[in-house]
């Protein structure tokens, strides 16, 4: 009988632990394009340089337990990055910053993702004018409005972080436009399975 009970309770308990990794698996999620955005800000003397930058495309699979299975791609379109100064904007598409004309794409994707309740801290590869580099990014997650506590349904991620632009041979105007260049973006997606 105690045999009986020992195999019953490890059963249990298997049982318990496929089912917590059925829950914890990575699910797919689709991005909004009318509502998610990419922002940069760039130093200008006393000022800031703001824009945008379009994407593209984008894959979300996202482990909401650990992150350990998830996996992030997006890309921008280059070609489309916007400054709030008109100038600015010819600059940043032209051969000495983002030479869009030749690379079209702004590529990231991630390596690891590590979730501590609400934030992520993602590590990943960004690759801008043909260039690899790694980056670390700062993503924190919300429900979306209307939504009920433990429904990851839709979720809106806001990731920070920041490159160098030098890192990647985006060295036009040095002189006169800050290095580092901060990132700022906003993500809404839904779930797709």
């Amino acid at each position: 009988m105690a045999r009986l009970t020992a195999l019953m309770t490890a059963l249990a308990l298997v049982s318990l632990l496929c089912a917590g990794q059925a829950v914890a698996r990575a699910v797919g999620y689709v991005l909004d394009p009318e509502t998610s955005f990419v922002e940069y800000s760039v130093a200008f003397g006393p000022d800031r340089i703001i824009g945008t930058i379009p994407i593209r495309q984008s894959e979300f699979r996202l482990d909401p337990a650990t992150g350990a299975d998830s996996r992030v791609v997006v890309e921008l379109d280059a070609t489309g990055a916007r400054a709030n100064f008109p100038f600015a904007s010819q600059a940043l598409i032209g051969p000495k910053v983002l030479d869009a004309a030749r690379h079209p794409v702004i590529r990231f994707e991630s390596d690891t993702v590590r979730i501590s309740g609400e934030t992520a801290r993602v590590e990943g590869k960004v690759t801008i004018r043909g260039q690899t580099r790694p980056v670390s990014l700062d993503v924190t997650a919300y429900r979306q409005r209307g939504t009920e506590p433990g429904d990851l349904s839709r979720l809106t991620l806001l990731v920070t972080g920041s490159v160098r632009r030098s890192d990647f041979g985006a060295t036009g105007w040095m002189d006169m436009v800050s290095d580092e260049v901060a990132i700022r973006i906003v993500v809404r997606i839904a779930r797709s399975e």
